[in-house]
This record gives structure tokens, C-alpha cells and sequence, in this order.
């Protein structure tokens, strides 16, 4: 399976993100110390450089993203907001957004190794769409392991969760997808028409 290796500081600073939009909060570079001016961004550039970070943000190579573009075209309403949505209904991001893992690279292994269930049905395919009403819960087995146990508890890390993700109990490793999320859900800047610009080219 192709994994997306790009060191995460250094491209959160290229493409104007801040890293805690990718669960990590300490994360820092020495990259381009006293900030050097750029020339003037041109439109193509503009374009790309707006792919590229919702590619990385969800953790998605290029072939796939043209597979959700493509699906997001054929839908009905804004092909740019259908492309955000299929994204965040990706598994290993709603696995990340319910707070099970503290990054989404860290959801996609867990995904991946099997440890979570979807309506009761183990799902280890990290880009599996979830349905409103779909419950996602930790394997019964995986609970006890340290990997989720800091998850749990007074000491659990503080979660803000969309509205579209009902975690009743914080002390449960389960949560129930409310509804769909929508383009408001997204949580990092993004301007998606330029993405549809560059493909409609």
C-alpha cells in the first residue's frame, strides 16, 4: 500500500497550513528561519498549491484524488464541496475527528490493523465512506491495549468534535455518525474552486 512519507512540518509550512490542523501541536521547522519573500504566486500556482494541501491534509495520492474528483463531478450539487465531503467521510478521518487517534496517519494504521468496527463488522480499509448512522467503535480486544486506553478517562486529551460526530460517552470507545458532514465541517482553510479550475482545464 502507497503511504505518504512528506515530512509534516516542512510541508505545513509550504503549503501555509498550521500542523495542528494534522493533530500535531509541537511540531516546528527551521526551514526558511526569516521567511524570504516569494515572487507573486501565478494562477496555476495558486491551483495547485490548494490540491496539494487537501492531498496531504487527508493523506491521499494523486491517483485516488482524481478518483474522488471524478465520483464528486458526477454527483449532484458543487463538484468542489462534494470532493471536501467524500474526504471526511473517509474512515481513517472520522476514526482522527472522533478522537481515537491523534493524528490521521495514526487512524489510517489503526484502520489498517483492524481495530476498528463499523456497525459491528471489522473494516480495515481506511478509505471506506461511513453513512449517517454508521457506528465506529474500537475492537473489543484492541480496548485494553495502551494505544487507545489514553484515549479513555480524566486523563484523555481534550477533543473538539464536529457536530456531525455524536460521542455520547467520552468514557466509551464508540461514537455514531449523526449525519453527513458538510462543506462547513472542514476545518482548515481551503479554497476548493481552485481545485476545480485546474481540473476543468
Amino acid at each position: 500500500m502507497a503511504k505518504n512519507m512528506q515530512p509534516i512540518a516542512k510541508r505545513c509550512k509550504a503549503l501555509g497550513l498550521s500542523p495542528a490542523v494534522m493533530g500535531y501541536s509541537k511540531k516546528t521547522t527551521i526551514r526558511n528561519p526569516k521567511g524570504t519573500m516569494r515572487r507573486k504566486q501565478s494562477e496555476y500556482g495558486m491551483q495547485l498549491n490548494e490540491k496539494q494541501k487537501v492531498k496531504f491534509v487527508y493523506g491521499v495520492l494523486e491517483k485516488q484524488f482524481h478518483e474522488y474528483y471524478n465520483k464528486a463531478e458526477r454527483a449532484e450539487g458543487m463538484t468542489g464541496e462534494n470532493l471536501l465531503v467524500l474526504l471526511e467521510r473517509r474512515l481513517d478521518n472520522v476514526v482522527f475527528r472522533a478522537g481515537f487517534a491523534t493524528t490521521r496517519r495514526e487512524a489510517r494504521q489503526s484502520v489498517t490493523h483492524g481495530h476498528f468496527l463499523v456497525n459491528g463488522k471489522k473494516v480495515d480499509i481506511p478509505s471506506y465512506q461511513i453513512k449517517a448512522g454508521d457506528v465506529i467503535e474500537v475492537c473489543e480486544k484492541s480496548r485494553s491495549s495502551a494505544r487507545f486506553n489514553k484515549f479513555v478517562g480524566a486523563d484523555a486529551p481534550a477533543v473538539l468534535l464536529p457536530e456531525w460526530i455524536d460521542r455520547a460517552n467520552k468514557d466509551e470507545l464508540k461514537a455514531v455518525v449523526a449525519r453527513l458532514p458538510v462543506r462547513s465541517d472542514v476545518d482548515f482553510p481551503v479554497e476548493e474552486h481552485l481545485i476545480v479550475e485546474l481540473y476543468s482545464k
